[in-house]
C-alpha cells in the first residue's frame, strides 16, 4: 500500500488531498506515516515527530488510528482473496500473492492479476497500492518498491539479476548501516559489486556462512523462499514512549501496567493466549535491554501477565520487587513495552496445573469453606477483564481500568 495509514485518513476526510499529511502525535513520539506530499519536504517514517515539524510545519499532524487501519487493511486483503488463496500477509499494508495457481482463471495473466487489484482497491476504498509481479518475492518486493506510488511493476524471470543489479546496496534485504560498512571495506558499494565477489569473500567480509550464501544468491536475484499462507503471529506486545524520561520506578511500573492490559486485550481479541512474558526498557541513551520468562500456564489476562512482567522489569532496573514507587533508577527511561509470545489458540490450549494449584485443590477437598483457589480468581478476573474489554469497546479506552497491585 502506498503511504497506508495517510492515505487511509486522506480517504475518509478528502479535504486533506494533496496536503502534506503525517501521522503521529506527541513531543517525543515518532512519524507512522506521511504522505508523498510530506515526503517532498524529507518526512519520513521512524522520524522523530520534533524533527518532522521542523521540516513541514505546515503539514498535518494526526495521531494513529490503528483500529482503523486494520478495518481497511481487512477489506484490501479480501480483495486479495477474490484473486487468490495463497496470501502471505507481512503486516498491515503489505503481503505477498503467489498467483501460479489462479493463472489458468486469467487471459491477461499475472499483468492483468495486477491492474485489476489495484483497480479495486482505488475503487472500493480510496487508496492506492503499488504491484511488483516477478519470480520470486525478492525480486516482487522491489519491483513493487519500484513503482511507488501507485504504479506496477513486471521483472521477467530471465532478467532478475540484471535488476537487483541496478539497485542501491541496501534495497537488499538485511544489508543495514553495519554491513553496509563492512562490503565498503572490500570496495562493495553496489549490488552490482556485490555480485562479483565469490562466496568466500562475503564470508570474510560477513563473518557468517549462511549471511555469505544469502547475499551471494541475492545478488544474483535467487530467492527460495515460498509464500507462507496464514503465518502465525509470533508475538503480541505494546509500547509506548514517555513524554519526558523517568528517574523513578513508580511511572515506569505504572506504564508496565497499562502495557499488560492493552496486550492482554489484544490476545483476547484474536482468541491467543501465551505462555512466554517479555519486558523491554528504552533508556534515554537509547539502548534497549529486554527480559523474558516462560510460564507453565497460558495466559490473556493483565492480572496474570503483570506479576511476572513487574519482577522482569524490576530485575532489569536492578531493583527489588517491593521497591516503592519513588526508588531513583540508576538512568532515566525513555520507554516501556511489554509483549507476550508462545502463542497458541484460546480454544485449544493445555492448562497444566502448577504445585500451588494443586495444593489448593487438595485443600479444597479437604476443606470445602475455604478460600477461593488461585484458579478460581483466574477465572473471576478473566471474566472482569472481558468486560472492561467491552466496555472500552463502546466507551474508549480510557474510559475503565483494571486494578491490578496495591490499588
Amino acid at each position: 500500500m502506498d503511504a497506508f495509514f495517510a492515505s487511509c485518513e486522506i480517504a475518509r476526510n478528502p479535504q486533506l488531498r494533496g496536503l502534506p499529511v503525517i501521522i503521529g502525535t506527541g513531543a517525543r513520539a515518532v512519524v507512522s506515516a506521511a504522505s508523498y506530499e510530506a515526503r517532498a519536504f524529507g518526512v519520513n517514517s521512524a522520524m522523530p515527530l520534533s524533527a518532522a515539524r521542523r521540516r513541514c510545519p505546515q503539514g498535518v499532524f494526526l495521531p494513529v488510528d490503528m483500529a482503523y487501519y486494520r478495518s481497511v487493511s481487512a477489506q484490501v486483503f479480501e480483495i486479495f482473496e477474490e484473486v487468490t488463496p495463497f496470501i502471505e500477509k507481512v503486516s498491515v499494508d503489505e503481503g505477498y500473492l503467489d498467483v501460479s495457481g489462479a493463472l489458468s482463471a486469467w487471459s491477461g495473466g499475472p499483468e492483468q492479476m495486477g491492474a485489476w487489484i489495484r483497480q479495486q482497491v482505488h475503487d472500493r476504498l480510496g487508496i492506492t497500492c503499488s504491484v511488483g509481479i516477478a519470480s520470486n518475492k525478492l525480486i516482487a518486493k522491489l519491483a513493487s518498491t519500484t513503482a511507488k506510488p501507485d504504479g506496477m511493476l513486471i521483472i521477467p524471470k530471465a532478467r532478475n539479476a540484471e535488476f537487483i543489479q541496478v539497485m542501491p546496496l541496501r534495497s537488499v534485504p538485511g544489508i543495514g548501516p553495519a554491513m553496509e560498512k563492512s562490503l565498503a571495506a572490500w570496495g562493495c558499494t553496489t549490488v552490482a559489486q556485490l555480485a562479483r565477489l565469490s562466496e568466500d569473500d562475503l564470508l570474510h567480509a560477513t563473518g557468517s556462512r549462511v549471511e555469505a550464501e544469502r547475499l551471494w544468491r541475492a545478488a544474483r536475484g535467487q530467492d527460495d523462499r515460498r509464500v507462507v499462507v496464514s503465518a502465525p503471529e509470533k508475538s503480541v506486545g505494546y509500547e509506548r514512549t514517555f513524554d519526558v524520561d523517568h528517574t523513578t520506578l513508580g511511572p515506569v511500573d505504572a506504564l508496565v501496567r497499562m502495557c499488560c492490559e492493552e496486550v492482554a486485550s489484544r490476545l483476547r481479541a484474536r482468541e491467543l493466549v501465551g505462555r512466554t512474558v517479555n519486558v523491554k526498557i528504552r533508556y534515554s541513551d537509547l539502548r534497549y535491554v529486554s527480559r523474558a520468562r516462560s510460564l507453565g500456564r497460558p495466559l490473556d489476562t493483565a492480572a496474570d501477565i503483570y506479576p511476572t512482567a513487574h519482577e522482569l522489569l524490576c530485575d532489569i532496573l536492578a531493583v527489588g520487587t517491593d521497591a516503592p514507587g519513588p526508588t531513583r533508577l540508576f538512568q532515566p527511561v525513555r520507554l516501556a513495552g511489554v509483549s507476550v509470545s508462545s502463542l497458541e489458540s484460546a480454544h485449544g490450549a493445555a492448562y497444566q496445573p502448577t504445585f500451588e494449584d494443586l495444593l489448593e485443590q487438595e485443600d479444597a477437598e479437604t476443606n470445602p469453606s475455604h478460600i477461593r483457589s488461585q484458579s478460581e480468581v483466574r477465572a473471576k478476573t478473566g471474566e472482569a477483564e472481558k468486560a472492561i474489554d467491552d466496555i472500552r469497546r463502546r466507551f474508549g479506552k480510557g474510559s475503565v481500568g483494571f486494578g491490578l497491585r496495591g490499588e
